[in-house]
């Protein structure tokens, strides 16, 4: 706090003006300097802690399962090999359970986020009636679920059995997400739009097509995301109700050659040395390259849609 004199006002007594001036403490610097080292610190080691097993992968399924079993893997690969890749990829069941996957994500996806989108919107309209009956019908299913030998009979009832539908029908509505799809349209898409579209003469089915989804492309990123993800690493659905590999997903194919590259290097008899040591490298050279071909698509995708999310969508909406 300092005192000083206007020079303006002369032949008057000088009028005292107090100016604050914060003065940051010697301690206070200090503080925040800790503060940033240690949170620069932990944000690195959490990094390092995402990054590292990916890379730990990428570079075990091209080294020598031996230099691996050494320890001598750990920051680069030892022994470079493309014998994992050229076991996998030499396998026509990796190209038929590719297109398989692609085919069960885009259509679970498109059903997925469709069925969402139109239902959170509906439940999210006040002038619904039983809409609160409603979501809580959808509420109960979170918590009380029917089991699998339930879920089993339902689908084989429907006749859905060893198809398509099997995989991407039964988890088409997850509660969750209709959950975060009906909260954004309540407190994103303002009342005052939709007064406005009506009295333009748009219809409900008009406004929800021409305004409400364009205003709500970062939700529908979100979707797309979230189901593309949880439709491309599932297995089970195709495990418990599909019983033809021509239509396995590539998960379900890929753990389907791990276990026998596990049951033919435990098979060997323990005279055979050379054998059993020959399994285990190629199990082992699999194993890591299956990870990788697993995930790949998913980490090369993901980048380009994530951009999406920032993006303000309800500028200029309502005047």
């Amino acid at each position: 706090m300092s005192l000083t004199t206007n020079p303006r006002t002369t032949g008057s007594p000088a009028r005292a003006v107090i100016q604050h001036r914060p003065r940051q403490t010697l301690r206070d610097k200090y503080g925040d300097r800790v503060f940033n080292v240690t949170a620069t610190a932990v944000l690195l080691l959490s990094i390092l802690a995402v990054v590292y097993p990916l890379y730990f992968i990428v570079i075990a399924s091209v080294s020598d399962p031996n230099a691996i079993y050494e320890g001598k893997v750990w920051l680069f690969p030892s022994g470079v090999t493309l014998e994992g890749y050229q076991r996998i990829f030499a396998d026509s069941r990796i190209w038929n359970g590719l297109g398989n996957t692609l085919i069960y994500t885009v259509l679970g996806t498109v059903i997925s986020v469709t069925t969402i989108l139109c239902g959170a919107y509906a439940l999210s309209r006040k002038d619904m009636p039983g809409r609160k009956i409603l979501m809580l019908l959808f509420v109960i299913t979170m918590f009380f679920d029917g089991g699998l030998i339930t879920k089993y009979l339902v689908v084989r009832d429907l006749g859905m059995l060893n198809t398509v539908w099997a995989v991407v029908l039964p988890g088409a509505v997850g509660v969750w997400n209709l959950i975060i799809a009906r909260s954004f349209f309540e407190h994103t898409i303002p009342n005052e739009l939709r007064e406005a579209a009506q009295m333009d003469g748009a219809t409900d089915f008009k406004f929800f097509f021409k305004m409400v989804l364009p205003l709500s492309k970062p939700l529908i990123m979100l979707m797309v995301m979230v189901h593309v993800v949880a439709q491309w690493n599932s297995f089970f659905d195709a495990l418990i109700f599909l019983n033809d590999d021509s239509k396995y997903p590539l998960q379900l194919v890929l753990r389907n050659i791990l276990i026998q590259s596990d049951v033919s290097s435990t098979g060997t008899t323990g005279g055979d040395i050379q054998s059993y040591a020959a399994a285990q490298r190629i199990a082992e050279l699999t194993k890591y390259a299956m990870i990788v071909v697993s995930s790949l698509p998913l980490m090369i995708a993901l980048p380009f849609m994530q951009k999406h999310f920032t993006k303000g969508a309800m500028i200029g909406a309502v005047k």
